[in-house]
């Protein structure tokens, strides 16, 4: 149920974005929760009483005392002061406990809506986008957003109750002041119509700075051990030190900016607010108006709160501009069009493994030439197939569209003898194991990367993964054993300790489709003797597509496939293709004769 909830939610927040209006969304996003807004800003009217009240108590004060008049009546508008500011505090809880709550929600719903988008966008999306400036989008956006709600939201209501209260007690003791009043918000206005674009255009020059050095920042981490071995360590602080100046340059600018909004504001405000004073006081002199010593204090504390809490807002034009700015960025995931289309899609209940080719074609967008061309295949449940070839020759391109993460330019691919197009592929991959050349652990536990997806996996099903996986002997002679954290990207394991665990973790899915990427390429002899035992338990009895330069290492498929620049030039056993005297003869013996 709490998870239907968090799906709607996410949904919602996804539909209510949007990068046109940010301004607009941040308003959909809040009233989501109506009734919680609706008792924070009830509370926030009362709490906010005192600041437009005490000026009247204040007024009234200074008249009693320059009319003589009586201990009693000042007493009681002390007393009235006092309830009204005792009051504030059991307001203001009431009113950062519902609204905060609102901010917090929608921070993490948006957080959950980038995250569920980023699932479903495809692989081309991926390789698109640095990882570093998803993280930014995800993490510093949404902060940014937060920050503008929690900065800007507390002065806006301020300022909007001491206006009202402002016009209603002076529209009661001195109306005719009121349009002294009416100057400040089209000055106001003016002032931020003024600057939203340069703005805008500022806070975007900002957030692509830091998205870039967000990027290059993250490639820097991931080629240390290139650079490191090489002695490239100054090439890489420069291409990181370029990045930092371009965010230096362009936060600069942005705060110049700034520096001007702030002082502009303040400047004007300032001005308004001594005029306000001087123009009661000579009212009062000249008796051009009928205004006493108290409604001349009144009437100057009244126009310097409105001013300050205008100057308030106009100063946090930076903030506001950085927040819907932010919102901007996280509308560009959230409406990029560029996603894997399964809504409505059949679900996949259980697979038997067969899978058809019908002349499959497949142009990368920029592409000039196709990286698979025409291919044909029909693969039988529980055979396998391996794909060789040289670098370039659309191996890995068939591996990702028959997984579904590039679609077919032209021809199909049925699974089970239905078309892909037809099948959401979310549910068919939940039949469907990968290992690839360097396997992807996450920060955690043994078990938790081995029963990675699946909580119903007990003890006893995980560690008979990781004997057939011959992972279980280095495993057990661990201090933690399965307890054991195996560090960012399974740092603290070798690496063919790091890919035993990878055919664990598949093991462990029971799939009926096994695609294998270079499996074993990158590992030394003795921990690739291990992995091609495990490999061999694991492909038994399933549908294996494999992946391989080193031909040793699948001799025994049922059908091996030679591709060309994306075409099938030859297919057929291992015995078959050596007789035929062809391509792959001519790769092997290149190969056998290097040994």
């Amino acid at each position: 149920m709490a998870q239907k909830a968090l799906a709607h939610r996410v949904a919602h927040s996804s539909e209510l974005l949007d990068g046109a209006r940010p301004a607009r969304s941040v308003i959909r996003l809040l009233l989501r929760r109506p009734w919680r807004i609706l008792v924070a800003f009830a509370a926030f009217a009362l709490k906010e009483i005192p600041l437009w009240f005490l000026p009247v108590v204040t007024a009234s004060i200074i008249d009693l005392v320059s009319s003589d008049g009586s201990v009693g009546a000042v007493l009681g508008w002390l007393a009235i002061a006092v309830v009204l500011l005792v009051q504030n505090y059991p307001n203001h809880i009431v009113y950062t406990r519902n609204f905060m709550t609102v901010v917090r929600d929608t921070g993490a719903d948006l957080r959950n809506a980038l995250a569920s988008r980023l699932q479903s966008l495809s692989l081309g999306y991926h390789t698109r986008v640095s990882s570093s400036i998803v993280q930014n989008k995800v993490v510093r956006d949404v902060e940014n957003v937060e920050m503008m709600l929690q900065q800007m939201t507390h002065p806006l209501l301020s300022s909007m109750m001491v206006l009202i209260g402002a016009i209603t007690m002076t529209a009661i003791a001195v109306p005719q002041f009121l349009p002294v009043y009416a100057l400040t918000v089209p000055i106001a206005i003016g002032l931020r119509a003024a600057l939203r674009r340069r703005s805008r255009a500022r806070n975007e020059a900002f957030r692509k700075e830091m998205e870039g050095f967000a990027a290059r920042v993250g490639e820097m981490a991931s080629l240390i051990p290139v650079t490191r071995a090489h002695g490239l360590e100054q090439t890489a602080v420069s291409r990181v030190a370029t990045g930092a100046d371009g965010v230096r340059r362009a936060g600069l600018h942005l705060d110049m900016l700034n520096g001007h909004v702030a002082s502009l504001s303040w400047v004007t405000m300032q001005l308004l607010g001594v005029g306000c004073l001087g123009l009661a006081a000579v009212f009062a002199i000249t008796g051009f108006l009928p205004i006493s010593p108290g409604e001349v204090v009144l009437l100057s504390t009244y126009f310097a709160l409105l001013t300050q809490g205008l100057t308030q807002l106009l100063m946090l034009i930076p903030v506001g501009a950085r927040g819907l700015e932010s919102v901007r960025s996280a509308a560009e995931v959230l409406q990029d069009p560029d996603i894997e289309q399964n809504e409505g899609k059949r679900a996949v209940d259980a697979v038997e493994g067969r899978l058809t080719l019908e002349r499959v074609s497949h142009r990368y967008d920029g592409s000039e030439t196709e990286a698979v061309r025409a291919v044909s295949l029909d693969i039988e449940a529980g055979k396998t197939v391996a794909f060789v070839g040289a670098s370039g020759s659309g191996k890995s391109t068939l591996l990702n569209l028959v997984l579904g993460f590039v679609r077919p330019t032209s021809g199909r691919i049925l699974l089970d003898g239905v078309d892909m197009q037809e099948l959401d592929l979310r549910t068919a991959r939940r039949f469907t194991s990968v290992v690839p050349q360097e396997s992807v652990l996450f920060e955690g536990t043994i078990r938790e990367n081995v029963a990675y997806g699946m909580p119903e996996a007990g003890e006893e099903r995980i560690v008979a993964a990781l004997r057939d996986a011959n992972a279980w002997e280095f495993v057990r002679s661990l201090p933690d054993g399965l307890e054991t954290i195996v560090g960012e990207r399974g740092a603290r394991l070798s690496g063919g300790q790091r890919q035993r665990l990878a055919i664990a973790r598949a093991l462990v899915r029971d799939p009926r489709i096994l695609l294998l990427d270079e499996a074993t390429s990158a590992l030394d002899p003795e921990a690739e003797a291990l992995v091609k035992e495990a490999l061999g338990r694991l492909m038994r009895g399933r549908t294996t597509l494999v992946v391989a330069h080193r031909l040793s290492t699948i001799r025994m498929a049922d059908v091996i496939v030679v591709l060309d620049h994306g075409r099938v030039v030859e297919r057929g056993t291992h015995d078959e293709l050596l007789a035929a005297s062809g391509r792959y003869a001519h790769m092997h013996l290149t190969q056998t004769g290097a040994a």
